[in-house]
């Protein structure tokens, strides 16, 4: 796939060190790799036109501002026709920060953020029980995130 984006080294490079911190400026990072921050711009508005970076998101202590439930959610659907319909309406649902299609059990497997219990079951029963296309669903809650690390993309260098 790199090879079809014209990515290369040093793409990959600033793939993965901005991974790690997405607020390191240009030229900090320029330094770390070696070129100029001006290289490091071009490279970086190149991968956004290409697609390959999507955006860059703080990562916030849930914890800390109230949030204290992380669920997943395995949702079984009615036929699997109904995927699009289904992802439309579970777009509106502002808790559900991941949704994925899926093979295995589940049709799709949403990521859910609540306040807390009383706010996930609300939403499982007021909001995804009357989803058309939804057979059941299975929610797992998270006790505890061990880690979460972004993938290393320079390690295939």
């Amino acid at each position: 796939m790199s090879h079809q984006l014209n990515i290369d080294k040093l793409d990959l490079q600033i793939i993965s060190e901005m991974s790690n911190d997405a607020s390191i400026s240009y030229a900090e990072l320029g330094k770390k790799l070696f070129v100029s921050g001006g290289t490091i711009h071009v490279r970086i508005k190149k991968l956004h036109e290409m697609g390959v970076i999507k955006g860059t998101r703080l990562q916030v202590n849930l914890r800390a501002i109230g949030y204290d439930v992380l669920a997943f959610i395995g949702i079984y659907l009615e036929k699997s026709s109904m995927y699009e319909s289904v992802a439309k309406q579970l777009l509106k649902v502002p808790q559900i920060v991941r949704l994925n299609y899926t093979t295995g059990a589940y049709s799709m497997f949403a990521e859910i953020i609540c306040k807390d219990s009383a706010e996930l079951r609300k939403i499982l029963q007021d909001d995804l029980q009357h989803i058309k296309g939804i057979e059941r669903t299975e929610t797992i809650i998270s006790l505890e995130e061990s880690f979460s690390r972004p993938i290393n993309v320079s390690a295939a260098l």
